[in-house]
């Protein structure tokens, strides 16, 4: 921990069988309830914050830097994936993405829950302890669609209406099927999963192209997108629109929800937890005219700037309300930086999104999953600090559940190890192992400093690698950059760290306790071996984003290549 940093709170460290390791506060957690606010920033890379990237970031960042300031940045934070869906499922269970049916890729457009109605989540444990609870943003973990499998052609798109027209028109059988869907409720989506409320665009490049508030579309869609809001880093699919949609809007109106949630909340004197998942800096690169050219980089650039200037807003507020003080503030990303967003020209200009990682969102290097990650928590987390420990976006869970005092049950936030020790100055590892996971399911798996991919390449978009060469090891104590594969030189490593993962799989967790049981039959690498299966009473899966799985009784529509038309 680079701080001097007075202890009041004595440690005792727990060692455990197979390089585990717990480190648990001995005295209890305030009595006082602290308000919550998650902000997970979508795809913005680890060197696109200034503060991570002090050398090679060209990017102002003030607000996100100030806020690193006032509290602890964590120099080794990590999603369980280098894309969307399955980071967005551990921040909110404290559970490994790939124990459930998506073993790769992402949730598809209009795809049914990855959460199980009782599986715990952020929300749920905050609601168990009185607290108001809100998911604000980008939610993409699925929904009970109420689409029939007759209907699914009419939320594809159509055809043009004559060899001159640009336009994509929606028939009559359009218009009657988005009707029928979207007067009904949406069950299965945050307000059945611990949030008391939901606003937001579910995914902000897909369809429907309009907002959700709670379980109800705000209108009902009557055309289909414009084309000139199609591709070129805007939207990536066609399908239904409320008319006018406007994509630079959708951002704001986030910013206003959320400022207007902790205003009552803070009115209602009633503990809050805000989880605020940005569409931002992800394309959309719908930047608003204020922003626009102001990185004088690339329009990606300025968005970044932009999702600053967000999150600048909002702990504005939150400081205005006068709630600032008690609240648990926590800022991170769910993957790395998308490469198609113009990386290579940022590089180009001296801007790197990546810092000294290699490779971006997608990979299993280090740039897929190594995230910003900061932590302010007035009066319990010393201003300026910065830990270099292992950490999760899995342990979100078990920390709020450490500051809440209530224990977890064996059967919630199976790989969730608690961050309080280290927020409270402590500097012993939580956790000695962690698994983070590309795109295409490959798992990168750590062990203190050492670190394991059973493939070849990146396991996501990313070129290059030696392909003669079937896993990867690295020590990332003297090669962040992942340079120099030792797993040649050292099998009894790569033996170790093999043994590692399958442990972590076959025992369903990696936390102290009772073994789980994986919700399917979890994929091993090296690549080979047979697809897993659902278990008889585990929820259908619609087709992954690379492959089918099981068949889904669920009327949804196919998964889409993890490629830039994915969330």
């Amino acid at each position: 921990m680079e701080s001097d940093s007075n202890m009041n709170t004595p440690i005792i460290l727990i060692a455990l069988a197979a390089g585990s390791l717990v480190c648990m506060a001995a005295e209890p957690a305030p009595a006082s309830k602290p308000n919550i606010l998650v902000i997970l920033a979508d795809d913005l890379g680890y060197g696109d914050v200034q503060c991570y990237n002090p050398q090679r970031g060209k990017i102002p960042t003030p607000n996100i830097d100030k806020l690193a300031s006032q509290g602890m940045r964590f120099t080794d934070g990590h999603s369980s994936s280098g894309v969307c869906s399955p980071s967005r499922y551990a921040v909110l269970t404290g559970r490994y993405h790939w124990r459930t049916r998506l073993q790769n890729g992402i949730v598809g457009v209009f795809g049914e829950p990855l959460i199980v109605p009782d599986r715990m989540t952020i929300g749920t444990l905050a609601k168990q302890r009185g607290y108001r609870t809100a998911a604000i943003g980008k939610w993409h973990l699925g929904w009970d669609w109420p689409i029939s499998p007759e209907q699914r052609k009419y939320f594809r798109g159509a055809g043009k209406q004559g060899p001159n027209d640009e336009a994509t028109v929606a028939g009559g059988e359009h218009l009657a099927a988005w009707q029928e869907v979207f007067a009904k409720p949406i069950a299965g989506g945050p307000t059945t999963r611990g949030f008391d409320r939901y606003f937001g665009t579910d995914v902000p490049n897909w369809p429907p192209y309009c907002f959700i508030e709670n379980d109800r579309t705000l209108g009902i869609p009557t055309e289909f997108l414009p084309r000139n809001l199609l591709g070129n880093n805007q939207a990536s699919l066609q399908g239904p629109a409320l008319k006018d949609w406007q994509l630079t809007g959708i951002l704001p109106s986030l910013a206003d929800h959320a400022i207007r949630f902790v205003a009552e909340s803070v009115a209602a004197k009633e503990p809050f937890l805000l989880y605020l998942p940005l569409t931002s800096p992800h394309t959309p690169l719908a930047v608003t005219e204020e922003w626009q050219g102001k990185s004088k980089l690339n329009l990606y650039a300025d968005f970044v700037m932009q999702t600053d200037a967000v999150v600048g807003r909002v702990l504005a507020a939150l400081e205005k309300s006068g709630a600032a003080e008690n609240t648990l503030v926590i800022f991170t990303s769910d993957n790395g930086c998308a490469p198609y967003v113009g990386a290579k020209e940022l590089e180009q200009m001296g801007h790197y999104p990546s810092g000294p990682l290699r490779g971006y969102k997608s990979d299993a290097w280090e740039g897929g999953h190594r995230v910003p990650f900061v932590v302010r928590w007035p009066g319990t987390v010393k201003s300026g600090t910065m830990c270099h420990q292992l950490v999760h976006q899995a342990d979100i869970l078990r920390t709020l559940a450490d500051v809440l005092g209530t224990q977890l049950p064996d059967n919630a936030g199976e790989d969730s190890f608690s961050m309080l020790p280290l927020l409270r100055g402590g500097d012993q590892p939580i956790r000695a192992n962690a698994v983070s996971a590309s795109s295409g399911g490959v798992p990168a798996v750590r062990l203190g400093t050492w670190k394991y991919i059973p493939a070849p390449g990146s396991g996501g978009w990313g070129t290059g690698g030696d392909q003669s060469q079937p896993v990867q090891l690295y020590h990332l104590a003297d090669d962040l950059g992942e340079t120099k594969n030792l797993a040649s030189a050292m099998p009894e490593k790569v033996a170790e760290m093999k043994a590692l993962l399958e442990r972590l799989i076959t025992e369903g967790r990696s936390t102290p306790g009772a073994a789980q049981t994986n919700d399917v039959e979890v994929r091993r690498y090296p690549a080979g071996k047979t697809r897993p299966k659902a278990k008889p009473n585990a929820p259908p899966s619609s087709k992954s984003a690379t492959g089918p799985s099981s068949a889904s009784a669920s009327p949804v529509l196919p998964q889409v290549q993890a490629d830039s038309m994915s969330a």
